[in-house]
C-alpha cells in the first residue's frame, strides 16, 4: 500500500476502535493483507481506500464533501454505518472486511513490550497461563535442506505411500498405513509446533496455526472461515467436540450416494475404534457459558447433554484454539500422528504440494515447494500463492500411492493444479454456516476459560420442510475473535460491549447444508471460495437465531444481541416478542446477516454416480465424469462428505479415513 492508502487505513482503525493504537493497528492490517490475502482481494480493498478519499464520493454517501481522513469522528461513523447497510453489495463487503480485520487486531494484538495494549485489561481479559506439559510430543519433522534458488536440485524422497495433509483424515491414514507396514511420507503445508513452542496469545496463534493466518473468508467476505494449518491440522486447534455423523445423514449417504456399509456395523466398529484411540469421554467441567445452555434448555423442556471430547484430565484452561500446551487434548500430535511417527512415518512440515505426478493413468508421486520461513512473521513465505524460485526449494516424493488429505479447501486445488479433469472437483462445497447470539450475563462468564465446549442441544437437530437441522453449542472465543464477530453500531457501542466481554456468553447454531459453494484457483494460483446460502439455509439461520435468543433468555441473560447488520438487541424489560420478530425477519444476503464457519466439506465428494462425484464410495479419485479411476490416487478428508452433516465433523472425517485406509492397504 502507498502512504495515502496507509493513512486512510489508520483513519479507519481510529474510527472503528478509537481507543486503539491506530497507527500500529493500521500497519499490522497492511502487513496481514499482504501476507494472507489474494492479490485480487488486496487490489479491491486498496480501491476502497482510494474511494474513501474522494470528497464527491463521500458526499454521495451522506457525509460532507471531504476526504475520509479529514472528516470528524461523527461524520466518519455515519459514513461507515451507511456503507454497512448499503444496497450496494460491494460497500457492505468493504465495511465488513475492514471492520472485522481492524477490530480483531485492535483487541488481539498484545502491543509492544514498551507499550502493552490496554484494551484487553479494560475488558477483563486474562487468559489462563497453564504450565507446559513435562511430556512433550515425540514427533520431530524430517530435517531437510531448504536453501532456495534455481540452481539447487529438488529434494527427492521415496515411499510406499505419500499423504498430503496431516489433519483428522491424514493423521488416521498415516497411523493405519504405518501399522500395516507401509513406508509413509506425510507432507504438511503448515509448521510443526510442539507443546513448548505453542502460542500463548491470540494474534500469534492465528498467524502461526491457521490457514491464511486466520484471515480466511469467502471471496465476497460474507462468510468468515476458520481452518487449522499445522502438523495436526484442525485437530491441533479445534474445541474437541466429538459427535458422530447422525444416523439419518449416513442413511441418506447410503441410499442417495451409494456409500456401502456407511449405515451399519462397519461404520460403528470404525467409529468405536477411533473414539478409543482418542480417549473420548463426556465433559467433566461445565463452565458458566455452558451452564447457560443446560439451564435454558431445562427451563424450556429442550434436549441437552454434556459434550463428549477427545481429552484427558482437561477442563482447567482455555488455550485449545492456540494448541494444547498441557498435553490434555488428544490431537494428531498426541494420537494418530504420534502412532505413525513411532511406526516409522516421515513427516515433512512447511511443504506446499503443487501437483500430483502421474504416468500412464497411474500416480508416481507428488511435487511441491519446501517453504522458507519469513523472518518477520515466523511463517512460511507464500503458503498459498505461486512462489518465486528465490523463495522455495522444490521437493519430489516418489510413491506408487498418493492420499490427498489437505482438507476441503486445499485438496481440490491440488487436483485442479494437477489438471485432473473431473468437472465436479471443487464443487458441492458445504460450510456449515453458523449463526451467533451474544448473551450478557449478570455474573462473570470468562468464555475463554475452562472447557471450550461442554454442553450442546440437539433439540433442533432434525430438519423439516421449512428448515434444516442444527445443533446449539457455546462459542468459547477469545477477545479478538469476539471483537471481530460483534456487530458495529458505532465506536462507543462496540467498545462498551467489548469492555463487558467477561460477562458475555456467545451461543452458536451450526446449520447443516445451508447452501452450496465451490473452490477455484485465482490468477495468482490461490484458492478462491464462493458460497451462497439457499432459501432453506437462510430460514434455518433465522430459526437458530430465535431459538438461541429464547435459550439465552430462559437461562437468565440480561441482554441478548443477535449478531447481524444491523444488529438486533434485547434488554430485560424490552418487548421480547418484537425482538424475536426482528430476528425471524433477518435478511441473509451477503454481508447482511453475519455468517461464520469452521467446517468445510464436500469438494471431492464420494459417491456411486461418477457424473457428479469425483471419488468413488471407497475413496478412489476419478479422472473424469465417465468414471475412469486414477490408479493409486485416493482422498481421505472432509472433502469426501457427500453432504453437510450438521455437527462437528472430526469424528466423521476420522472414521471415513479409517474406512478408506483399508482400500489403500488392500491395493498396495
Amino acid at each position: 500500500m502507498n502512504d495515502g492508502e496507509g493513512a486512510t487505513l489508520t483513519s479507519l482503525a481510529a474510527t472503528f476502535v478509537p481507543a486503539s493504537d491506530a497507527e500500529r493497528v493500521g500497519r499490522l492490517a497492511a502487513e496481514a493483507l499482504t501476507r494472507a490475502a489474494d492479490p485480487g482481494q488486496v487490489l479491491q480493498l486498496r480501491l476502497v481506500l482510494r474511494l474513501l478519499e474522494q470528497p464527491l464520493a463521500n458526499r454521495l454517501g451522506g457525509a460532507p464533501a471531504r476526504a475520509f481522513r479529514d472528516l470528524d469522528p461523527a461524520a466518519r461513523e455515519r459514513l461507515l454505518l451507511a456503507w454497512s447497510t448499503s444496497p450496494i453489495p460491494q460497500k457492505r463487503a468493504a465495511f465488513q472486511a475492514f471492520k472485522k480485520l481492524l477490530a480483531f487486531l485492535a483487541y488481539a494484538d498484545p502491543g509492544s513490550p514498551d507499550a502493552p495494549n490496554p484494551l484487553p485489561a479494560r475488558a477483563g481479559y486474562a487468559p489462563d497461563r497453564p504450565p507446559v506439559t513435562a511430556e512433550l510430543s515425540p514427533i520431530r519433522p524430517l530435517d531437510l535442506h531448504r536453501t532456495p534458488g534455481a540452481g539447487e536440485r529438488p529434494v527427492e524422497l521415496s515411499a510406499d505411500v505419500v499423504i498430503v495433509g496431516s489433519g483428522a483424515g491424514g493423521g488416521v491414514m498415516a497411523a493405519e498405513l504405518s501399522r500395516g507396514g507401509r513406508s509413509v511420507v506425510l507432507l504438511e503445508a503448515g509448521p510443526f509446533v510442539d507443546e513448548a513452542a505453542m502460542p500463548r496469545g491470540e494474534l500469534d496463534a492465528y498467524s502461526r496455526l491457521y490457514l491464511n493466518h486466520g484471515l480466511l473468508s469467502t471471496w465476497d467476505g460474507s462468510v468468515t472461515i476458520l481452518a487449522g494449518s499445522g502438523v495436526g491440522g484442525g485437530t491441533l486447534v479445534n474445541w474437541m467436540t466429538c459427535i458422530d455423523i447422525p444416523e439419518a445423514v449416513r442413511a441418506e449417504w447410503a441410499m442417495e450416494h451409494g456409500l456401502d456399509g456407511i449405515d451399519g456395523s462397519e461404520w460403528a466398529d470404525d467409529r468405536s475404534t477411533i473414539e478409543g484411540e482418542l480417549g473420548v469421554s463426556p465433559s467433566t467441567v461445565i463452565p458458566p457459558k455452558d451452564e447457560l445452555i443446560s439451564r435454558g434448555a431445562t427451563a424450556l423442556g429442550w434436549e441437552s447433554d454434556r459434550i463428549r471430547r477427545n481429552a484427558v484430565d482437561c477442563g482447567v484452561c482455555g488455550s485449545c484454539p492456540f494448541g494444547c500446551i498441557v498435553g490434555a487434548k488428544q490431537s494428531g500430535i498426541r494420537a494418530h500422528l504420534r502412532t505413525a511417527f513411532e511406526g516409522g512415518a516421515r513427516i515433512v512440515d512447511r511443504v506446499r504440494v503443487t501437483r500430483v505426478l502421474t504416468e500412464g493413468g497411474r500416480v508416481t508421486g507428488v511435487e511441491g515447494n519446501l517453504l522458507v520461513v519469513d523472518a518477520f512473521s515466523g511463517m512460511p513465505i507464500t503458503p498459498d500463492g505461486e512462489p518465486t524460485l528465490a523463495q522455495v526449494r522444490r521437493i519430489v516424493v516418489r510413491a506408487p500411492q498418493v492420499v490427498l488429505a489437505a482438507g476441503a479447501l486445499r485438496t481440490p486445488s491440488i487436483l485442479q493444479r494437477s489438471k485432473v479433469g473431473h468437472p465436479a472437483i471443487g464443487r458441492h462445497l458445504r460450510l456449515h454456516p453458523v449463526a451467533l447470539v451474544a448473551a450478557r450475563m449478570a455474573e462473570p462468564v470468562h468464555m475463554w476459560r475452562g472447557t471450550m465446549q461442554a454442553v450442546r442441544s440437539l433439540e433442533f437437530g432434525t430438519g423439516d420442510a421449512t428448515r434444516r437441522g442444527y445443533v446449539i453449542e457455546s462459542a468459547p472465543g477469545h477477545l479478538g475473535l469476539l471483537a471481530l464477530a460483534l456487530p458495529w453500531a458505532g465506536a462507543a457501542d462496540h467498545a462498551a460491549f467489548a469492555a463487558d466481554a467477561s460477562h458475555v456468553a456467545p451461543l452458536i447454531g451450526i446449520v447443516r447444508d445451508g447452501g452450496e459453494g465451490r473452490t477455484t484457483l485465482t490468477r495468482a494460483r490461490r484458492v478462491r471460495i464462493d458460497y451462497r446460502l439457499d432459501r432453506l439455509g437462510a430460514a434455518t439461520m433465522r430459526h437458530a437465531l430465535v431459538s438461541m435468543a429464547r435459550l439465552a433468555r430462559a437461562g437468565g441473560a440480561e441482554e441478548i444481541v443477535g449478531v447481524s447488520t444491523p444488529m438486533h438487541r434485547y434488554r430485560s424489560g424490552d418487548d421480547f416478542a418484537a425482538f424475536e420478530a426482528g430476528l425471524a425477519a433477518q435478511g441473509f444476503a451477503p454481508n447482511r446477516g453475519s455468517v461464520f464457519s469452521a467446517h468445510q466439506m464436500g469438494t471431492v465428494r464420494l459417491g456411486r454416480d461418477p457424473r457428479d462425484h469425483p471419488a468413488d464410495p471407497r475413496g478412489h479419485v476419478r479422472a473424469n465424469a465417465g468414471g475412469r479411476l486414477i490408479r493409486g490416487l485416493y482422498v481421505a478428508d472432509g472433502s469426501t462428505f457427500p453432504t453437510g452433516i450438521g455437527v462437528n465433523p472430526m469424528i466423521g472425517i476420522m472414521t471415513l479415513a479409517r474406512r478408506i485406509s483399508r482400500t489403500v492397504l488392500a491395493e498396495s
